[in-house]
């Protein structure tokens, strides 16, 4: 790979930093997100009048799935937050942060912002991006190497089980964040975190087991569950995986470093709005802190330079992306498969 000039790369950044910043791209937009956020919870608020007055009805299944949805909404905005995308005040995407992670999707915005960070710091590295250290999946054939009885069956068939996999992505997160706020060091804004945690899980299994009968209240949070993850995997998955994993011997600048290991996601406005943004990863990942709604205006800018500069430009469809992300699956653990033969 063609890394260019020491000269270049050492500039390269700084020189298309200063062309977004220089279009205003990089201006927060709160009175977007405040309709993005209106149009959310009024859609949660007729669900939840929607939920009370079905009563215990096997309908409610449909309701758990648009739930999950609108989860899946506020996640995002949650993560937009964490990168300080909506306000310039590190306090106030703080506070929003919390109240759309841990009191309304039940997910530690502590903890989840070191994890998210530590990835955007080292995508798609071994040993170091900690997306790439997700079990039982193997994304490396040293990782497949390791896995031993029922790991490594499922490394080979990893491909096959990978969205199966996913739809328990929504428990993992829950519970994820509960061992973060009873066990991990130096989490900030424990005591409150742990106050949302707790007004999350009240309220929601509350609810469900008030309104619903036993039987039903089980099979709406598993469905409501095993969507959310789905959900968020499937949007997710698409940005990295199948994309080169570098190592520690990868002598990349931050420019190359992200635009080499992400892969962007083609689609209109509607695939914008159900992706959360995430399928501008390239632009997302060299300007974290840029706005959602700017990052589809920013990509011609940046998709141009990265040509002018020899720096390959991934971009596909959904259904490819996930295609070659299960591509790369299967490779891995047909190689796992091989080992265990000799």
């Amino acid at each position: 790979m063609d890394l260019g000039a020491r000269s270049d790369r050492g500039s390269a950044y700084a020189e298309l930093s200063r062309l977004v910043r220089g279009t205003g791209l990089l201006d927060r937009q709160p009175w977007r997100y405040a309709t993005r956020i209106a149009l959310v919870l009024g859609c949660l608020g007729v669900l939840g009048v929607v939920f009370v007055r079905l009563g215990p009805s096997w309908w409610q299944t449909a309701v758990a799935a648009a739930v999950a949805m609108l989860l899946g909404q506020l996640a995002f905005v949650g993560h937009d937050a964490g990168h300080r995308q909506i306000f310039r005040s590190r306090r106030a995407n703080e506070v929003l942060g919390l109240v759309c992670a841990n009191l309304l999707t039940g997910i530690s915005y502590g903890w989840w912002v070191d994890k998210h960070n530590r990835h955007h710091a080292h995508p798609n590295t071994e040993g170091r991006d900690p997306d790439l250290m997700v079990a039982p999946l193997s994304f490396t054939p040293g990782q497949a190497a390791t896995q031993r009885g029922l790991r490594a069956l499922f490394v080979r068939h990893q491909a096959a089980l990978f969205f199966p996999l996913l739809m328990a992505e929504g428990v993992h997160l829950h519970g994820a964040s509960v061992r973060a706020i009873v066990s991990r060091p130096g989490l900030r804004h424990r005591p409150v975190e742990a106050g949302l945690l707790v007004l999350h899980f009240a309220g929601y299994l509350g609810a469900v087991f008030l309104v619903l009968s036993v039987p039903q209240a089980i099979v709406f949070i598993l469905v409501n569950q095993a969507l959310f993850g789905l959900y968020l995997g499937s949007s997710f998955a698409p940005n990295h995986k199948g994309m080169p994993i570098l190592t520690e011997a990868d002598d990349l600048d931050y420019l190359r470093r992200q635009v080499l290991t992400s892969r962007n996601v083609r689609g209109g406005r509607l695939l914008d709005a159900l992706l959360g943004g995430l399928n501008y990863q390239i632009e997302h990942h060299l300007f974290p802190s840029m706005p959602r709604p700017n990052l589809r205006h920013a990509q011609p800018l940046i998709r141009q330079f990265c040509t002018e500069h020899g720096i390959a430009y991934h971009e596909t469809t959904l259904i490819q992306s996930w295609a070659q992300g299960l591509a790369h699956l299967r490779t891995i653990g047909t190689g796992a498969t091989r080992q265990g033969n000799d």
